[in-house]
């Protein structure tokens, strides 16, 4: 028979596991870091295909490119060790779960790496390079020429990716709203409409360029997430 959980072992239970995720992303901090002039020079490749070959991001501070190269690795780190920190995140809610559901720890950390790093990348690949286009081709529409500073940049970069890396782990999330019984499939099918106009709406946001190629091309994967959440919502759907 399972044994209850207090309060206070709940906060102890959520200790352990966040130390555990945090060594995680130390240990793969530390290895980015050895080669964090290569993870950036990545990160700021969809900033320079838009820029002329005689400009570059620029420094201001004495100390600024080596704080930016620990922030690099420690971003690096994060995305490195996110299986782990999810698969602690399982096993901090895994008790609240069936005994059927408990077992399912290897499909979350696969699901949930795989949407949080695959957001990022689509982040990467698909909008930040319509973004900076849009937004360089403002200053040269001003006859000015832009000078980025290197700690802005990795700001607006670790924002964008961030945000798209958990906006796609919508149908994990909703998973766990429906067996917490606070979602269910027929209200979010019912609800589609109003999906439909609020994804285009922060892809309109999201979008620099007011073309409706661009926000289209942002809002359908958003809408093919919404979808396969409600896919996920009837398929782990509580029997009645």
């Amino acid at each position: 028979m399972d044994s209850y959980l207090t309060f206070t072992d709940h906060l102890e239970e959520l200790r352990w596991r966040l130390l555990k995720a945090f060594a995680a992303v130390v240990v793969a901090f530390v290895l980015s870091y050895a080669v964090s002039d290569q993870i950036f020079a990545f990160m700021v490749a969809p900033l320079k295909q838009t820029l002329r070959p005689d400009q570059s991001l620029i420094g201001t501070g004495v100390a600024e490119a080596f704080f930016i190269e620990m922030k690099v690795a420690l971003v690096a780190g994060l995305f490195l060790a996110s299986p782990l920190v999810f698969y602690q995140i399982w096993r901090f809610v895994a008790p609240g779960l069936l005994g059927g559901e408990k077992r399912m720890v290897v499909p979350f950390v696969l699901c949930a790496t795989f949407f949080f790093i695959g957001g990022a990348y689509f982040c990467y690949r698909v909008v930040l390079p319509v973004a900076f286009g849009y937004f360089i081709d403002q200053y040269r529409s001003l006859a000015v020429a832009p000078e980025i500073r290197i700690g802005e940049y990795f700001s607006f970069f670790f924002r964008m990716v961030l945000a798209f890396g958990v906006t796609f782990e919508l149908p994990v999330f909703t998973f766990f709203l429906v067996r917490v019984g606070l979602v269910n499939y027929r209200s979010m099918w019912w609800s589609c409409r109003y999906a439909v106009v609020l994804v285009f709406v922060i892809a309109a946001i999201l979008t620099p360029t007011p073309d409706i190629v661009n926000q289209t091309l942002l809002a359908l994967p958003m809408l093919l997430l919404y979808l396969l959440s409600i896919g996920v919502a009837y398929i782990w759907r509580k029997q009645t």
